[in-house]
């Protein structure tokens, strides 16, 4: 009999562990709902996520699925969710939990992805946004931080944005539709869609953004940091405790093509 395939919807503060997936060392995201599931349904052992997050990085969307065998399902769906979380640590939570077509994956089925960054740009630290925004006092020209913001939409090489990985990508091309920026107050907002991202890859973007805001990276620079394929020649990468998964996008069946991490 084939087994039931739920799309999760996780939301997790991310300060506590050391990313979402499963760790050599340290606590993955991934294990806390992994274990959550065993004890409803023994035989579930793995999930599949749309993404992957780095230590510290929060999440409001994060998508994964999971299949259940029919037999171990005892509960009405609606009630999966509040079931889970009844297992899951506080800072650890399952939004949505529901039946999905049997072929759709996750990660595969993914359009694209948006992140948020939060900074906030005061001379006195928000304590209320402690662990959620990058604190940076000096002030910032917003202005010329959303022209250079326009100079990353469109499909480049970002590979000057990305962290080093022990391995190499096949290709770091990706195409951004959105990188725009918000201000209420002190508080700025850096929205980045883009179909996929290389690691660190949006801590890259906006730590760049923040030194032209600072007046330590000229606008027109940006154009010739993409050109340069060195992350040597791009900005700081913002901290990881102001970025959130905030959604994961998929076409109106659930499906489409496949999104690059």
């Amino acid at each position: 009999m084939n087994p039931l395939k739920f799309k999760l919807t996780i939301a997790y503060d991310g300060t506590a562990y050391q990313g979402w997936q499963v760790q050599k060392i340290g606590t993955g995201v991934q294990e806390k709902v992994e274990a959550a599931l065993g004890k409803l349904f023994p035989s579930v052992k793995r999930i599949h996520s749309s993404s992957r997050t780095d230590t510290g990085v929060h999440a409001l969307g994060m998508v994964a699925h999971v299949e259940i065998p029919r037999t171990e399902l005892r509960m009405p769906a609606r009630r999966l969710a509040i079931s889970l979380n009844a297992f899951l640590p506080e800072d650890i939570r399952v939004l949505a939990a529901v039946r999905c077509p049997a072929k759709f994956h996750a990660r595969f089925d993914a359009t694209g992805k948006q992140y948020r960054y939060c900074v906030w740009n005061h001379h006195a630290m928000n304590p209320l946004l402690l662990g959620r925004a990058w604190h940076f006092p000096v002030k910032l020209d917003l202005a010329k931080m959303r022209a250079a913001a326009k100079l990353f939409l469109g499909r480049h090489d970002f590979k000057s944005f990305a962290g080093t990985r022990d391995y190499e990508m096949a290709s770091t091309v990706r195409t951004l539709s959105r990188c725009d920026i918000r201000r209420s107050g002190p508080e700025f907002t850096f929205i980045i869609e883009g179909d996929g991202f290389l690691y660190k890859m949006c801590r890259g973007i906006v730590g760049t953004l923040v030194q032209v805001g600072q007046g330590k990276i000229p606008m027109a620079e940006v154009e010739k940091i993409l050109a340069h394929r060195n992350r040597a020649a791009a900005g700081m990468t913002a901290p990881a405790h102001g970025l959130v998964l905030w959604k994961v996008f998929y076409n109106a069946k659930g499906k489409g093509q496949k999104a690059k991490n």
